[in-house]
């Protein structure tokens, strides 16, 4: 994985996590260690998964200490068994252990959410299905979020409100319609924003591919519906599947002819990963 996070799109969350944690000084370390005292913290993963959060590390430390310096061992997106050193941090004593919690909870957060959507991703590999994340994320980490998303190998969908649209029902209802709310769409943003129809029956499925919608999405449908669905889009528009969906359920979309699956779980139901750090 290529892209980095950027210290100016996560600073006033970084600074917001040290000040909770530390607030006026570490006061245990700050009586037990002099200033000029060095140290090097090593980060081991303790279960096997996908690593994420390099960049998060380093930004966290610069903002604790510039005096230290972190080492990545494995980038954003390798796969690492117990035992792995992931990053080291060398510098001041006391900044390298002020910093150690928030390190860890960014990294064991962004870590799960790689490893739970590299597992998912794995189930439908060969098939050309895509995993989609959702908004359902931690307030104030959708970007974190949706980055360790990617490191896993799955696909974000929309950032946010602002780049995609999406008619759920709550739109359908007001406008009066998936197709009056379709054709109030494209005379509000031409063809500015791919268009996403939220359907829950097979026959607001055909609604939605008649009235031009880029993506349609069966929202909890069984998958003798799905199968109904697929067949009276007929290639129309590309075709998303959503509603807790796990393993056992990813498993049957196998020869459906979808082209996406959502999981909100990857970011609202997030287990950490296992990792901790060890001082010489």
């Amino acid at each position: 994985m290529t892209a980095h996070i950027a210290i100016e799109d996560v600073e006033d969350l970084i600074l917001m996590a040290l000040n909770e944690d530390i607030g006026d000084g570490d006061v245990t370390s700050e009586a037990i260690f002099n200033a000029g005292e060095i140290s090097t913290g090593t980060v081991f993963a303790k279960e096997e998964g996908i690593f994420c959060g390099a960049d998060m590390a380093r930004h966290v430390y610069a903002c604790v200490d510039p005096l230290i310096s972190v080492t990545v061992h494995v980038t954003d997106g390798s796969a690492v068994k117990p035992g792995a050193a992931v990053l080291t941090a060398s510098g001041p004593t006391v900044g390298v252990l002020s910093g150690e919690r928030t390190v860890l909870n960014f990294l064991q957060r962004m870590s799960g959410i790689a490893t739970r959507t590299f597992r998912l991703v794995k189930i439908l590999e060969g098939t050309g299905i895509r995993v989609l994340d959702t908004r359902k994320t931690l307030p104030g980490f959708r970007l974190l979020d949706k980055y360790a998303v990617r490191a896993g190998g799955g696909t974000n969908h929309r950032m946010g409100l602002y780049d995609m649209v999406m008619i759920k029902d709550n739109h359908i209802e007001t406008a009066g319609g998936i197709t009056p709310a379709v054709k109030i769409i494209r005379a509000a943003h031409g063809d500015t924003y791919r268009v996403e129809v939220e359907a829950s029956t097979v026959d607001e499925a055909g609604e939605a591919a008649n009235a031009g919608a880029d993506i349609i999405m069966l929202d909890n449908m069984s998958r003798a519906d799905m199968e109904k669905a697929v067949a009276i889009i007929a290639g129309r528009a590309e075709i998303e599947v959503s509603g807790n969906m796990d393993e056992e359920r990813l498993a049957t979309l196998r020869g459906l002819g979808v082209q996406y699956v959502s999981i909100g779980a990857l970011t609202h139901s997030v287990r950490a990963f296992d990792l901790s750090m060890k001082f010489k």
